[in-house]
């Protein structure tokens, strides 16, 4: 069992650490505010994350069960239809798009 000032030591340094980490944000968002990298990255990181879900969506989809394929795709274009008709909204479309899947993996 390590000594009480080894734990200790350790302790301060995690706890240094991890507010350090913590406030560098809140230190740079001045700055970031006006970035257009930060700009740029607000557009396209909701539509990746999407296509990143779509992706691993299909991938597991096809691997486990290779007859759900259709239902998964099926499950994507809802995803992708009702997120551009209802305004963009990433858990709508998301939500309305699992339970599409779920609904024809169990009815098939």
């Amino acid at each position: 069992m390590p000594s009480t000032s080894y734990l200790l030591a350790v302790l301060a340094i995690v706890f240094t650490i991890t507010l350090a980490l913590r406030a560098v944000p809140f230190a740079v968002l001045r700055t970031l505010r006006t970035s257009a990298v930060v700009r740029q990255l607000s557009a396209w990181m909701p539509v990746g994350v999407l296509a990143i879900l779509g992706v691993t969506a299909l991938h597991g989809a096809i691997a486990a069960e290779p007859h759900a394929t259709w239902c998964a795709l099926l499950a994507v274009a809802v995803t992708a239809g009702v997120h551009l008709a209802c305004g963009r909204r990433t858990i709508l479309s998301v939500g309305i798009g699992t339970a599409v899947y779920v609904v024809l993996v169990n009815a098939l």
